[in-house]
C-alpha cells in the first residue's frame, strides 16, 4: 500500500513539474491557453488525489479482511488440535482400563492353572500307581494263560495273526470276486448292448482266400501251347508273373500257385488273354503281362475309390486310396482284408455314433487300421506300426494314426477311438466263419490250457471243452476247501488272461466233490 501511495505522489509531482515546464514553454501563448492549462492541471491533480485516496481505503479494507480471515483460521486450527488432544487422552484412559482388566484376568488364570497343574500331578501319580498294578495283573494273567495253553504269548499272537490273515484273505478274495462280477455285469451291460446293436446293423460276406487258383481250359490241347517248345512259354509266364504254373493230369485245368493273390490275379488274367488271342510266345507273354499289370493297377484304384465313396470317406490321399484297393487282393487268416476293413469301418462308425463320438473319424480309422499289411516294400516293423507310419506320412489325423498303431497294443492309446477300433477289429475277426484256424494251433492252445490248470496244487484233472471256450478243473476235496476253490478259479482265469492269446473268452469252472462210498455185502 505504501508503494502505491509513493507512486501516486511521484505521478503528482511529475504532473506539477510538467505544468511548470508547460508554463515556461508556452509562456508566450495567449493568456487564455495558460488559464485553460492551469485549470486542467488542477483538475488532474484533484482526480489523482481522489484516486489515491480510494486506492488507500481499498487496500486498508483488504488488509483488515485478510487479518480477520487468518485469525479465524488460526483459532479453528487451535480448536482442532485441542479436540484431538482430548480424544487421545480419552483413548489412552480406555486402553489403560483394558490393560488393567486383562492383567487381572491373567493373574486369575495363572492362579487357576497352578491349581489345575497340582490336580493333574496328583492324578498322574494315581494313574502311574494303577498302571503298575495293572501291568502286574496282566503279567500274572499272561503267565496263567501260557500255563493253561502251553503256548507263549508271542506264539499265541502269531497264531492269532495267521488265523485272522487267512480268514481276511479268504473273505477279501470272495469280496473281490463279488465286486468284479458286479462291476462286469454293470459295465458290460451297456457295452454288450452297443456291440450287439453294431453287429446286428452290419452284414458282411464270409470269404475264404486260398493260395491257389484253378484256371479252366476249353481243352487239354491248349496245355501244350501254354507249355511251349521245351517249356519256354511256361517259364516266361512264371518269370513275368512270379506265379508257379502246375500242369498235371487234371483235365482241362491249370493250377496257379502263389501266396500273393495279386500276382495270381495278374497271371490268371494274362493267361485268359493269351488263350483268347491264341498267340503265345515269350515276347507276347511279357507284353500281355505288363498290360495286365497296368490295367490291374487301374482296377485297384477304382476299387479303392469305390470303397471310400461307399463308406462316405472324403479327402483321402491317393496313395492311401491305392492301398485300400490293394487290400482286395490280400487275406488275413483266410479273411479277405478289404472285406474285413470295410466291416471294421462300419462297426466303428456305428459304435462311435452310439457313444456320441465322431462316426466319420472312427470309420476312417477302421478302414485304414490294416494298411500296414499291404506295403509296397518289405519292412521290419509290425503291420500296426507300419500302418501308423504310412498314415502319418500321408497327413492323416493324429487320432487315426494312434488308432492304427494301437489296435494291437503296440502303441499307447491316446484317443477315444483307439479302443473302439481295437474292439471292432476283434469283433470282425472273432465271429464264426470269419477266419480259419490251423488245427495244430488249435490243439496246442487246448493242451496249453489243460497244462496251465494242472500246474496248481490240489488239481486232479483238467479238461478243455467247447472248443477251448471252457476249462473245467476237478480238484481233490481233501486238499482244496470251498473257499480255496473260488480263489483257484480266479487265479487260473487271471493267468490265462495274462499269458495266453485266444479268441473270445474262456470260462473257468472249478469242481470240488466229496464222495463217501461204502459197499453193503
Amino acid at each position: 500500500m505504501e508503494f502505491n501511495i509513493l507512486t501516486l505522489i511521484l505521478a503528482v509531482v511529475g504532473v506539477v513539474i510538467g505544468v511548470v515546464v508547460g508554463k515556461f514553454i508556452f509562456a508566450k501563448d495567449t493568456t487564455k491557453k495558460v488559464e485553460e492549462a492551469d485549470a486542467h492541471a488542477r483538475k488532474l491533480i484533484k482526480e489523482a488525489e481522489l484516486r489515491a485516496e480510494n486506492i488507500r481505503k481499498e487496500k486498508e479494507l483488504t488488509a483488515k479482511e485478510r487479518f480477520v480471515q487468518l485469525k479465524a483460521e488460526h483459532e479453528k486450527e487451535v480448536l482442532e488440535r485441542n479436540r484431538k488432544v482430548v480424544e487421545g487422552e480419552s483413548r489412552l484412559k480406555q486402553k489403560e482400563q483394558v490393560i488393567s482388566q486383562k492383567t487381572e484376568q491373567l493373574e486369575r488364570q495363572i492362579k487357576e492353572n497352578d491349581t489345575i497343574k497340582q490336580n493333574l500331578t496328583r492324578q498322574l501319580e494315581v494313574v502311574a500307581v494303577k498302571q503298575s498294578e495293572l501291568e502286574k495283573h496282566q503279567e500274572e494273567h499272561t503267565r496263567r494263560l501260557e500255563k493253561i495253553s502251553g503256548l507263549t504269548a508271542e506264539d499265541a499272537r502269531t497264531q492269532l495273526i495267521e488265523g485272522l490273515k487267512q480268514e481276511a484273505h479268504s473273505q477279501a478274495l470272495g469280496l473281490q470276486q463279488e465286486i468284479i462280477d458286479e462291476a462286469k455285469q454293470k459295465a458290460n451291460k451297456e457295452a454288450r448292448k452297443i456291440i450287439i446293436q453294431s453287429i446286428q446293423r452290419t452284414a458282411s460276406e464270409q470269404a475264404i482266400e486260398n493260395a491257389i487258383t484253378v484256371f479252366a481250359l476249353e481243352s487239354d490241347e491248349i496245355k501244350g501251347q501254354i507249355i511251349g517248345r521245351e517249356g519256354r512259354n511256361i517259364r516266361a509266364i512264371e518269370a513275368a508273373t512270379g506265379v508257379d504254373l502246375i500242369v498235371d493230369d487234371t483235365p482241362e485245368a491249370i493250377i496257379l500257385s502263389c501266396f500273393d493273390p495279386l500276382r495270381r490275379e495278374i497271371a490268371r488274367l494274362s493267361l485268359q488273354r493269351l488263350v483268347s488271342d491264341g498267340r503265345i510266345h515269350p515276347a507276347r507273354i511279357e507284353e500281355v503281362v505288363e498290360k495286365t499289370r497296368r490295367q490291374l493297377e487301374e482296377q485297384i484304384m477304382e476299387i479303392g475309390e469305390r470303397t471310400v465313396i461307399e463308406l462316405g470317406i472324403h479327402g483321402l490321399h491317393k496313395e492311401l486310396v491305392r492301398i485300400v484297393g490293394k487290400m482286395r487282393f490280400r487275406s488275413s487268416y483266410g479273411q479277405n482284408l478289404l472285406m474285413h476293413s470295410r466291416e471294421v469301418a462300419n462297426l466303428c462308425g456305428i459304435m462311435a455314433a452310439e457313444l456320441g463320438l465322431n462316426p466319420k473319424l472312427a470309420k476312417r480309422a477302421g478302414l485304414l487300421h490294416d494298411i500296414g499289411k499291404v506295403p509296397d516294400e518289405e519292412s521290419e516293423l509290425s503291420h500296426a506300426l507300419l500302418g501308423a507310419k504310412l498314415a502319418e506320412k500321408y497327413g492323416e489325423n493324429p487320432a487315426i494314426v494312434n488308432a492304427i498303431g494301437a489296435h494291437h497294443d503296440e502303441m499307447e492309446m491316446q484317443f477315444v477311438i483307439s479302443p473302439i477300433v481295437q474292439a471292432c477289429d476283434s469283433i470282425s475277426g472273432a465271429r464264426p466263419g470269419a477266419r480259419r484256424e490251423i488245427m495244430q494251433q488249435y490243439l496246442q492252445r487246448i493242451k496249453q490250457l489243460e497244462t496251465l490248470a494242472q500246474g496248481y496244487n490240489g488239481v486232479e484233472k483238467a479238461y478243455a471243452i467247447q472248443a477251448g471256450r471252457e476249462l473245467r478243473v476237478i480238484v481233490e476235496a481233501d486238499k482244496v476247501t470251498d473257499g480255496e476253490s473260488d480263489k483257484l478259479s480266479f487265479e487260473i482265469a487271471q493267468k490265462i488272461q495274462n499269458e495266453m492269446t485266444y479268441p473270445g473268452q474262456i470260462k473257468v469252472t472249478v469242481i470240488r466233490e466229496k464222495r463217501a462210498v461204502n459197499v453193503a455185502r
